[in-house]
């Protein structure tokens, strides 16, 4: 049987990778205090044909269940956070600085940084419409990228005003229904050529020199970016962000800022992406709930390719996998007669919280001190003629102490 195209095994070494990179989000998520949430992995499709847009339905992984229901796999987590809001709205002090890490599946054409199934870190601030709130959550994006290692030179936050767009959009005769096709042909402006550009923009009555001369001056569209640029300069972030018109994003319930996270070498695909979104509780609620929010999304694919990239970065992870060796104690029973004997102090080394294993089948001891080895392991503990004392050896020096059995979890502790 061979793996879906798209979707992923998670070996233990990968499983390690997993959670070093869940454990720096969930870290500096906490800092921020923001709290764990999580939501159902399947919906009603409709959930997102009314939220998120055409382009994103297209990549549903989507069929009609046992209960004649027409269901998706989550692509996202937007939709389903504002329904769960929606429904407890008053049970909470506001705002609400909620976060998740959960799976999502989007049937699209896997590519570098892309797959089918993914993991992605969501931090969401509800019910606060200031620009102190975008500041808030832009530090807590670029905090994140940095507590894996990156810095300004690695990684930068490019900004823009979506409202401004729409101002621009319509300024320019364009209908008020077909406002959302045009800033997704300005999304993708970056990736198409210059000629299918002029084309589709033709079909819109606008010159691609007119909307290239709206990028190139983004001071006089964005004042409302300036007090957010403060904040951040107030906390030393200032090198980490610029503005940028060309960031429009996609999906159609995004609403005034709005902001994707590159690369510095432009290797990779966007790192992260999100903003605004004040009005989707107010469409999930059909009009019962109007609360502001904003949020990001930052997947795990393309933030593993970087980290692999940066000789920084990949040494920070590997510091941190080595600390979680899967045992920091092998005991090594020397004598088949004191098993009993060993079995007890492996159980009472694993109750004080050591990281213990040993060989399950009667072997020599030298393959014994392999398995020590191989497995990382800081001590070996030999349990023999000695007991009730025991042989402690330091296997990276090679350093051996004869230490009493009682308080020996203390003593290797310390």
């Amino acid at each position: 049987m061979q793996l879906l195209p798209g979707f992923r095994d998670f070996y233990p070494e990968d499983c390690s990778l997993r959670n070093y990179t869940l454990s720096i989000w969930r870290e500096v998520a906490a800092r921020y205090g923001f709290l764990e949430y999580d939501g159902p992995a399947l919906e009603p499709v409709e959930l997102y044909k009314k939220k998120s847009g055409g382009e994103l339905v297209g990549q549903l992984f989507d069929f009609v269940d046992k209960g004649e229901r027409h269901v998706a796999l989550r692509p996202e987590m937007t939709p389903t956070l504002a329904r769960m809001v929606a429904a407890r709205e008053r049970d909470f002090k506001k705002p609400l600085k909620w976060f998740c890490a959960p799976t999502f599946f989007r049937y699209e054409k896997q590519q570098r940084g892309r797959l089918r199934e993914f993991i992605q870190l969501n931090c969401d601030i509800l019910g606060d419409a200031s620009p102190a709130a975008d500041a808030e959550l832009l530090a807590l994006v670029i905090d994140v990228l940095r507590g894996f290692g990156l810095g300004p030179q690695d990684f930068v936050v490019r900004l823009s005003d979506r409202d401004a767009w729409m101002q621009f959009a319509l300024g320019k005769g364009v209908p008020q229904e077909r406002v959302l096709e045009f800033l997704g042909l300005v999304d993708k402006l970056e990736r198409t050529s210059e000629a299918e550009s002029v084309r589709k923009l033709a079909d819109f009555g606008i010159e691609l020199g007119a909307v290239r001369a709206f990028i190139a001056n983004p001071s006089l569209e964005t004042t409302k970016l300036q007090g957010i640029l403060a904040d951040l300069a107030a906390r030393g972030l200032s090198d980490f962000v610029q503005v940028d018109l060309t960031i429009v994003r996609g999906l159609a319930y995004y609403t005034g800022l709005v902001f994707e996270v590159f690369d510095r070498g432009g290797k990779e695909r966007a790192l992260a992406g999100g903003g605004r979104y004040d009005g989707l509780l107010e469409l999930m609620s059909d009009g019962k709930v109007k609360m502001p929010a904003l949020g990001f999304g930052m997947g795990d694919v393309v933030l593993a390719n970087m980290l692999d990239e940066i000789p920084a970065a990949k040494a920070m992870r590997d510091a941190w996998l080595a600390k979680r060796r899967p045992a920091e104690i092998y005991v090594i029973i020397a004598d088949d007669t004191r098993r009993t004997e060993a079995l007890g102090l492996i159980q009472t080394l694993r109750n004080a919280g050591l990281r213990t294993d040993y060989s399950l089948a009667s072997t020599k001891v030298g393959k014994q001190f392999q398995a020590a080895e191989t497995l990382g392991a800081e001590f070996a503990v030999v349990v023999g003629a000695e007991w009730p004392s025991v042989k402690v050896k330091t296997l990276a020096t090679r350093e051996e102490r004869l230490l009493p059995v009682e308080g020996l979890a203390a003593a290797l502790r310390a």
